[in-house]
């Protein structure tokens, strides 16, 4: 068991049992958070609008690595798709060669067509916890709301019957419409959108995240649909919604970025 990692029960019965799954981590996948891509070595004064995201993903990240050493990291691409620990990615495709691996022992060669969640989560892996070890699952942006939360149970029966701690990390990001310098441009409708998707993942709302239109959201951007989702479905099985911890919830470069911290609630 790592340092920091507490022993959280669940009633079974008569009896009691060890649940591995005790916390999940939601951040967003701009390739800014990695300061080598904007040209300048990491900052935290007030002038960078990055630096206060930057700093929200690592205090996000940091309690995750603080229970466990393992994660899976939850979040949407072009198809369904693993990624195992010994995958080893480069950033060359955003302008820097900045190099990540998913794991201590990678040491395979840098495979250029890495999805972006699976790069920033190794990037954060050597920044925070080096000797952790990731494994990915995307889900498909397109898949149907309820193969979403489906894989999230999923997961989350693994997770809880796994042999140590283990903890999720889903990296995705809102809309990219909400003003007229987003990457998408300005659709009128994303504003309230985002403020109820960012409601919603502070509050834990599993329901009101599985209600996620696929439609809309794919009109507006929110390509982090089905990895919310996911996330919806790993929680599914609490009794009551789970305990979050919202560290940011902006837009300073016209799209949603989210981080929070979420726990199974009634589990200390």
């Amino acid at each position: 068991m790592v340092a920091g990692t507490c022993a959280c029960a669940a009633v079974v019965g008569n009896g009691y049992r060890y649940v591995v799954f005790s916390i999940a981590a939601l951040v967003p996948s701009p390739p800014i958070l990695v300061p080598e891509l904007g040209g300048a070595v990491a900052r935290a004064d007030r002038d960078d609008p990055a630096a206060p995201l930057r700093a929200a993903v690592r205090r996000a990240v940091e309690s995750v690595a603080a229970v466990a050493s393992r994660w899976t990291v939850l979040g949407a691409g072009a198809g369904q798709r693993f990624v195992g620990p010994d995958a080893v990615g480069t950033f060359g495709g955003f302008g820097v060669d900045v190099r990540v691996a998913l794991s201590e022992s990678a040491a395979a060669d840098p495979d250029p067509e890495l999805p972006l969640p699976v790069l920033i989560a190794g990037w954060l892996r050597g920044l925070v916890a080096p000797e952790a070890t990731v494994e990915a699952r995307l889900l498909a942006a397109d898949a149907p709301a309820g193969d979403c939360a489906a894989a999230g149970a999923a997961l989350r029966r693994e997770l809880d019957a796994a042999a140590e701690p283990h903890a999720v990390l889903v990296v995705a990001d809102g809309a990219t419409t909400l003003t007229s310098k987003s990457p998408g441009y300005l659709d009128e409708r994303s504003a309230d959108r985002q403020r109820a998707l960012d409601d919603a993942l502070s509050a834990g709302d599993r329901d009101e995240l599985r209600a996620l239109d696929a439609g809309l959201c794919a009109e507006l951007g929110i390509a982090g649909r089905s990895a919310y989702q996911a996330l919806a479905g790993v929680f599914a099985a609490d009794a009551t919604d789970p305990r979050v911890e919202t560290l940011y919830r902006e837009a300073p470069f016209g799209v949603g970025y989210h981080v929070s911290v979420w726990r199974p609630g009634g589990v200390s």
